[in-house]
């Protein structure tokens, strides 16, 4: 077959060469989605401050952040069947609305990923104590655990691509049993609420001054955190087979799957907690292990948490895989310091400079976990940095459309007219709850919080913005990019639309 009919081919008509190797088929790519938006992760991770802030009715703002979160993995899906690109929505806005506005959302993207690597290996770092420790686990050995935990999914990235499919593949099926089989267990054999109790939030408007909508706003921007990491799917769009077609049906299929896990986890979990109330009131911390422990019997505890502690070590690993290959795909194009080092591909053929450094970045975050509990700020900090960005790509998306810069039906996904109508429900969801999220909010700040964590959505991301800015017209490195990759890709063949 000629070359501009394959992959590589293809690529090269973007000015990029293949570098990364095309050895991620269908399945593995739904499994990286998978892992990154993880359920274990996402429900395990809000179910607690959902109980706390709107009580069993928590499980509605979860339902709105599925339905809102889903205009937008289609919009993003539409983009990936168009862009077959590593480096994802920095490739996207840099392509539809410009050099200097993609390397911003680029320069915010990683560090909304970085950041949501620190808040995986946090919250992971309790179940790690679970499994081997005993007693109350402090501030500074809640960090040393975290850094393991960032320490050992860079050990299983070096080791390349295959042996990251299978951990991964791991995941699913620690995913599967944690999830999905307890949950039926739970719902059909230990059912101590009826549904009625969905409806109720059992005074948990109190921590919001009496107001059940401010505690469902609150709740709404937790869940969130719930729908993020299905666009890790378009980070090894090159190392993928007919990317075009495998990575957005792996991008929906991996979104909807989650959600499916997420609300039926969220729903059995509600219904068998014999004492909600203690869920609210904060006295029950983890109303996920009470629920599954007490409805299984006590022998299930260090089985149960050995196979979270499996999730969230496969989540971490495909977040890594993924800010790898977004840096990988920013230092390619001259776009950072140290650039030609950052897009080092080793003998494994996997930009290893890359996950070293993010590695380490990541790791840094933790230290905002020695002032006390920092699950809230970290939640919050990660979900707000990846709705700007979600906003950000929509709104880029819906003037390219408008304009006439970006007709989606080049790509393989075409949805007509209807992908216009959902790209604009995208932008008006994504403006509404990153309002919602970077709302300063004393009660998803540590109780012996500064200001400062208070307001560290809009403080932090603020900084980087106009740290980014500087940049751009400091260092101007819009100007860098290589000839080939800033030139207009070459459209796809017939053969390569047809493509299997």
């Amino acid at each position: 077959m000629d070359d501009t009919r394959t992959d590589a081919g293809e690529l090269a008509g973007y000015g990029y060469q293949q570098e990364l190797k095309r050895t991620l088929s269908a399945w593995a790519v739904f499994a990286i989605g998978f892992a990154t938006i993880s359920p274990v992760v996402g429900v395990y991770a809000v179910v607690q401050l959902g109980f706390v802030f709107a009580g069993p009715a928590w499980i509605w703002a979860v339902v709105v952040a599925f339905l809102g979160q889903l205009t937008v993995a289609v919009v993003y899906a539409e983009l990936s069947s168009q862009f077959p690109i590593t480096g994802g929505v920095y490739q996207w806005v840099r392509r539809l609305g410009g050099p200097r506005i993609g390397w911003l959302v680029g320069w915010i993207y990683l560090a909304s990923a970085v950041a949501s690597l620190t808040t995986v290996a946090y919250l992971g770092a309790t179940w790690l104590h679970m499994l081997f420790g005993d007693g109350t686990l402090s501030a500074g050995a809640h960090v040393l655990l975290g850094v393991v935990f960032v320490a050992v999914a860079l050990g299983i990235n070096l080791l390349g691509v295959n042996p990251v499919k299978h951990f991964l593949n791991a995941g699913i099926i620690a995913e599967g049993v944690a999830s999905i089989a307890v949950s039926v267990f739970l719902l059909v054999f230990v059912h101590n609420n009826g549904f009625g109790i969905l409806f109720e939030t059992l005074g948990a408007e109190s921590v919001s001054g009496g107001s059940a909508l401010a505690g469902f706003l609150t709740a709404l921007a937790v869940a969130g955190w719930a729908f993020l990491g299905f666009d890790a799917t378009t980070q090894v769009a090159e190392e993928t087979e007919h990317p075009r077609r495998s990575v957005p049906r792996a991008l929906l299929r991996a979104y909807l799957f989650v959600a499916f896990t997420v609300l039926l986890t969220g729903l059995a979990v509600t219904l068998a907690l014999r004492n909600p109330e203690d869920a609210v009131s904060g006295e029950l911390a983890d109303p996920v292990f009470t629920a599954v422990t007490q409805g299984l019997g006590g022998w299930s505890e260090k089985p149960f948490v050995l196979l979270i502690l499996i999730a969230f070590f496969a989540c971490a690993i495909s977040i890594q895989t993924y800010i790898g290959r977004a840096v990988y795909s920013f230092a390619r194009d001259r776009q950072l310091p140290f650039s030609s080092k950052l897009a080092t591909v080793g003998p494994r053929q996997i930009p290893y400079v890359s996950l070293i450094v993010t590695a380490g970045l990541a790791s840094l975050g933790l230290l905002l976990g020695l002032n006390g509990n920092a699950a809230a700020t970290l939640i919050a900090f990660g979900s707000g940095g990846f709705y700007f960005i979600f906003l950000a790509v929509a709104v880029v998306a819906l003037v390219a459309r408008l304009t006439g810069r970006w007709k989606p039906a080049a790509g393989l996904l075409r949805l007509g007219r209807a992908g216009l109508v959902i790209n604009v429900l995208a932008v008006v969801w994504l403006l509404f709850e990153a309002v919602n999220i970077a709302w300063p909010r004393v009660e998803l700040a540590p109780a012996d919080g500064s200001w400062v964590q208070v307001w560290a959505v809009i403080l932090v991301f603020s900084v980087l913005f106009a740290a980014g800015l500087l940049y751009v017209l400091i260092a101007r490195p819009h100007t860098r990019l290589p000839a080939a990759a800033a030139a207009e890709p070459t459209a796809p063949t017939t053969e390569e639309v047809k493509a299997p």
